[in-house]
């Protein structure tokens, strides 16, 4: 396993429902935890992943979920048996979309 880290400062966005988890690491091979927490206004985001040497990857696919979503005070865990990037996306859009303060 590999884990990865990573944290984005000064997002915008506030979630407002409790921890959310996402997808079934059995059925999809990818489960997502997000969490508020306080962070300063960041978004910090774990990744264990079974799939090593794909750190470039999966840094675009973060970088990518924050632009769109520009999270603060968040945590997201990910545990990855070897999702596809698009699969990661969707799992974290599925999560946030019910979880972000309206107008936020």
């Amino acid at each position: 396993m590999e884990t990865l880290t990573f944290r984005f400062e000064h997002g915008q966005r506030r979630l407002k429902a409790a921890p959310e988890l996402v997808g079934v690491v059995s059925s999809g091979n990818l489960e997502v935890l997000i969490e508020n927490a306080p962070l300063n206004g960041a978004c910090a985001i774990e990744v264990k992943t079974a799939a090593r040497g794909f750190g470039t990857i999966w840094e675009a696919v973060m970088t990518d979920f924050q632009q769109r979503w520009q999270l603060a005070d968040t945590r997201i865990s990910i545990n990855d048996m070897g999702a596809t990037p698009a699969v990661v996306s969707l799992r974290l859009d599925q999560a946030v979309e019910a979880m972000v303060e309206e107008g936020a």
